[in-house]
């Protein structure tokens, strides 16, 4: 059912948009030249009708990554082709909207009750459909760049944090923080990663923190990928979460045990990379007799994301530590479980990609992802507890980014007793 609603919604936008273009190119071009536009149009039409049968049928029988990936690129193909049609659409629609309301009034107004041929005819205007056609432009190139381009456009983002409470051993601390790599869309693009590895090992982190999302889907896109990986350097030590993704809950298995067994694999891969992955874990950070806790813990998120982070399981050794540093994938679980809730007192997440689109303006940004996520890209106090929420390194689903390049994060944490 949901295949065929997208279908009918596919068949009608292109049935409306073949008729604005038809409109656009009356008397204006060869027949030979129109025709061939014509066929070629319901020709782009019919390849993405078979792709998204065969995606729905087909997608999840198979564990190659290169098919995977060329379902990611299939999805940039539909962005780059639809979403420039419904702005073109919703122009077009409106002058046909104005067109018939002028229409109902000659027809109102004439003093014959029925038009005739010899009655002057109604002006037809095309601005507002190539006022679309022209603005249509800008989601098509956009979607393009952002495929060959914005996904490798790394990003480091700088943030001093102060706290009254952090011992004064770790002050000016460094903390480089990562968080989705979702390694197997890199496939061919090794040379990206080890462009964002160099930069990560650039800040010269005291510590390196991995907010989970390491696979798409399988531990075989890790396979050539771990030497290149565990080139992140940090002076005292990195440290891993599991994200939704790791799971392998996205993928018909043929039993349990297969699921099982490619979860394991993708948990010892972040111990080959170097990691210490914490799974509802802590792990207490020594430096000159003081001491502060970094706490892990699994995935949580509104349904159907998993949750299976147990926040008291993972602190109940650190509970007397007077600093604590929390790594959990989903922001949606700082919200419900740890905000007020806790006394951790900065908070590390990903998970949302910022939606791998968004506008800056005047300082300010905006992303779809704020309808979904009330914390989804930045930093944000609640009282005296941080959460910093980290765009993604890598993409999911469309393979490419919009206004909202991939992210290292650079945190330095102060103490203010430093400062006295």
């Amino acid at each position: 059912m949901i295949i065929i609603i997208i279908l009918a919604v596919i068949l009608i936008l292109d049935v409306y948009t073949f008729k604005g273009m038809k409109l656009l190119l009356s008397n204006n071009f060869h027949s030979g030249f129109k025709r061939g536009l014509y066929i070629g149009f319901w020709v782009v039409t019919g390849f993405m009708v078979l792709m998204i049968i065969s995606g729905y049928f087909f997608r999840s029988s198979t564990r190659n990554v290169a098919v995977f990936n060329w379902y990611y690129y299939f999805f940039a193909a539909f962005l780059v082709i639809y979403v420039p049609k419904i702005l073109f659409v919703a122009f077009h629609f409106t002058e046909d909207i104005i067109y018939g309301a002028k229409w109902i009034i000659h027809r109102l107004t004439t003093k014959k009750k029925l038009l005739t041929s010899n009655s002057e005819p109604i002006s037809r205007s095309k601005f507002l459909t190539q006022i679309g056609i022209i603005l249509a432009v800008i989601p098509f190139l956009s979607f393009i760049w952002g495929t060959v381009k914005g996904r490798f456009n790394f990003r480091v983002e700088r943030i001093r944090l102060t706290f009254p409470n952090l011992p004064i051993s770790f002050n000016n601390l460094r903390i480089v923080f990562i968080s989705d790599i979702h390694i197997g869309g890199f496939k061919g693009f090794e040379e990206h990663v080890e462009e964002a590895i160099r930069l990560v090992n650039a800040q010269n982190p005291d510590i390196i923190f991995f907010g989970g999302d390491l696979v798409n889907n399988f531990y075989e896109e890790l396979n050539g990928w771990i030497p290149i990986l565990s080139e992140m350097k940090a002076k005292y030590g990195k440290y891993s979460i599991l994200g939704n993704h790791d799971y392998g809950n996205y993928y018909h298995w043929k039993s349990q045990v297969e699921k099982a067994e490619n979860f394991k694999k993708i948990k010892e891969a972040h111990a080959q990379m170097g990691f210490r992955l914490l799974t509802n874990q802590s792990e207490v950070f020594t430096m000159n007799g003081e001491e502060i806790a970094i706490i892990g813990v699994e995935n949580w998120g509104h349904k159907p994301f998993p949750q299976y982070a147990d926040y008291e399981k993972a602190a109940k050794d650190v509970l007397d530590k007077p600093f604590k540093i929390l790594l959990t994938h989903d922001p949606t679980h700082w919200d419900m479980k740890v905000m007020n809730k806790t006394d951790v007192d900065l908070t590390f997440s990903g998970h949302t990609h910022g939606m791998q689109f968004g506008i800056h303006i005047a300082g300010m940004e905006w992303s779809p992802a704020k309808y979904k996520y009330p914390h989804w890209a930045g930093l944000y106090q609640e009282g005296k507890q941080y959460l910093y929420v980290n765009r993604g390194l890598g993409f999911i689903g469309y393979p490419g980014r919009v206004g909202m390049p991939p992210e290292i994060t650079i945190i330095e944490l102060v103490s203010s007793k430093s400062i006295i």
